[in-house]
């Protein structure tokens, strides 16, 4: 392969101090959930892996130190954890476009990124899933 045809993975540039703009995330949430649209997955819950990447816009004035002033990461995983506790999924793509929902509520946020993988379903494979990106409208 030439060094031309390689391709170069770089890092989420989602942080911009120009634009006043933060990066949360949360990296390889791992939980229980029931999802799947076979007959064998309605049943027994599995394994997902969750990372979310999230564009949060900082407000005028800087940080005062306070949760409320923050796109706080224990809510996006604790409304992680609810939306599965919910009940069965059938497509891990409805997973992770209700999880972007769940995270643009908040009008601090620009964008998020999401990636929903599950573990356990395929022998040969690490993880299998999909990743979405959404925006905000009311931005």
């Amino acid at each position: 392969m030439s060094s031309d045809a390689r391709e170069i993975i770089e890092p989420l540039k989602i942080a911009d101090a120009r634009s006043r703009v933060r990066h949360v995330f949360v990296r390889d949430l791992v939980l229980m959930a029931l999802i799947g649209i076979h007959d064998f997955e309605q049943d027994d819950p599995q394994r997902l892996r969750v990372n979310l990447d999230l564009a949060v816009r900082e407000g005028e004035g800087g940080l005062d130190d306070h949760i409320n002033s923050v796109v706080c990461y224990e809510s996006l995983v604790n409304g992680v954890q609810e939306i599965i506790n919910t009940g069965h999924v059938g497509l891990v793509e409805t997973m992770a476009e209700t999880i972007a929902e769940m995270c643009l509520k908040d009008q601090r946020v620009r964008s998020v990124r999401v990636r929903v993988e599950k573990l356990d379903i395929i022998e040969a494979a690490g993880s299998v899933g999909v990743e979405i990106e959404r925006f905000n409208n009311e931005v």
